[in-house]
């Protein structure tokens, strides 16, 4: 078993411990977040679904990002990973949700926002909180600990909630 599937575990006794239930918003990871989920026994208790928005089109459509914000501030941005993390709650049954959106890279990278940067949004009903990360290694080692970064920060959320 490898660490995501590990944290998904102590995520799912988390959230089932408080009767939350969980939306994920991925773009990046490509539903690597979801699968790791999923393949907890029992997940369907705590995980109502996932979104994999990788254009910025779906990202408009499924989770009412503001044309706007990704205009001005990118797909890979705080403000994108907010309003993100806002919709996966408005489009589902979930009391918490996560969104992950960055440059796995090889390509696609800039000065300014390299590969490896992810940006994230962690919302509650009436919070919403973001981080941005910068992972080195190749488009699946960023994709990974994109990945687990979500699950953890997720689960210390709950700790704190």
């Amino acid at each position: 078993m490898d660490k995501l599937n590990i944290l998904a575990e102590s995520l799912g006794a988390a959230l089932k411990a408080r009767g939350f239930v969980l939306a994920l918003a991925e773009s990046c990871t490509g539903g690597m977040v979801a699968q790791g989920i999923t393949s907890v026994a029992g997940s369907s208790a705590w995980f109502d679904r996932g979104f994999v928005t990788y254009s910025n089109q779906a990202k408009m459509d499924m989770l009412g990002v503001n044309k706007q914000t990704l205009l001005q501030f990118g797909a890979v941005s705080e403000q994108t990973a907010a309003e993100m993390a806002q919709g996966a709650l408005r489009f589902s049954l979930a009391d918490i949700s996560a969104s992950i959106t960055g440059i796995a890279g090889p390509d696609g990278g800039t000065a300014v926002k390299p590969v490896g940067i992810v940006c994230f949004g962690f919302a509650l009903k009436n919070s919403v909180k973001t981080s941005i990360q910068h992972f080195a290694g190749n488009r699946e080692s960023v994709r990974q600990q994109a990945s687990v970064y979500a699950i953890f920060q997720l689960t210390e959320l709950m700790r704190l909630t």
